[in-house]
């Protein structure tokens, strides 16, 4: 049997098991978890082709959410990071981004069960309405790209995201505002949009590093950390550079362990993602999140 007829035989072999569970469950009957061609503690044996990933993508999600870290799967399929995965920002922020792509994207979300979709504001509404039933949060960004809005503004803009349904909130600071030393409106500014959130609404402030010498980085970290926000974040993915181990490690040590940094800009691939991570990094942001997942 070659590898389309095995596809063919076991998707066959899924839709008549799952038409099976749903009349086992619309009777009352209790229907085990599947995590295999066939549910776990059936008498039946698993064909064990390996295609899980790819024909039963939300079975193996629940197994994942129940705690697995690995899934296995055949020669070319590609595999799933559990945890690597929530920690990821799935993104997309690009101006032509279109209707569709946002569907794409928060469909990629739920089925690799990533932290959040970070996507610009006027989708906000969309995104809330796909994933109200999931656990993938909607993230949107404030100030993007240039953090150049009055601080009254970034209030505005943070409010009128979460009245649609933002639950996480990336700011830009002003960064012009760093590079003059203008220490009183720099605070100012990220307090403006952290009050914004009550507390309710995960506040990251996106600190540009590409565009701050080491010092101003360290100084920026603490003036973000002293206005109350919760995670610091490298870059807008906009800028001349994107995230590096040294500017995570560097904000790491500025806001100790209490606070998160998010790592993003540039990042396409595990192994980046990896580095991030062991340099300090909690949050990843990514638009080659499936990539990355997938090894």
């Amino acid at each position: 049997m070659d590898r389309d007829e095995l596809i063919a035989r076991v998707t066959r072999e899924v839709i008549s098991r799952l038409e099976t569970d749903r009349a086992r469950a619309a009777s009352g009957a209790r229907v085990s978890v599947v995590g295999g061609a066939a549910p776990i503690g059936s008498c039946d044996p698993c064909v064990a082709c390996g295609l899980c990933v790819q024909l039963r993508p939300d079975d193996v999600d629940s197994i994942i959410s129940s705690g697995a870290s690995r899934i296995s799967a055949a020669s070319g399929v590609a595999a799933v990071d559990g945890p690597l995965a929530a920690m990821i920002d799935h993104t997309l922020l690009k101006p032509q981004a279109t209707r569709d792509e946002i569907v794409l994207l928060c469909e990629e979300a739920k089925r690799h069960s990533f932290a959040s979709v970070c996507i610009n504001p006027t989708y906000v509404s969309l995104s809330a309405q796909l994933l109200r039933l999931s656990n993938v949060k909607v993230c949107t960004v404030v100030g993007f790209p240039l953090g150049a809005n009055r601080p009254d503004v970034k209030a505005f803009e943070t409010e009128r995201a979460i009245a649609d349904g933002a639950q996480e909130i990336d700011m830009v600071a002003n960064i012009g505002a760093m590079k003059s030393g203008d220490r009183e409106l720099v605070e100012r500014d990220i307090r403006a949009v952290v009050d914004a959130c009550r507390n309710i609404v995960v506040s990251k402030v996106i600190i540009e590093a590409a565009l701050l010498d080491d010092d101003e980085k360290v100084t920026i970290c603490r003036l973000v950390k002293v206005a109350g926000a919760d995670f610091v974040k490298t870059s807008t993915g906009f800028g001349p550079g994107g995230a590096t181990p040294h500017d995570v490690a560097l904000m790491r040590a500025a806001v100790g362990e209490e606070m998160g940094v998010k790592a993003a800009g540039g990042i396409r691939d595990v192994e980046t993602a990896r580095e991030m991570i062991a340099a300090g990094a909690t949050r990843i942001g990514a638009s080659a999140s499936v990539k990355i997942v997938g090894g």
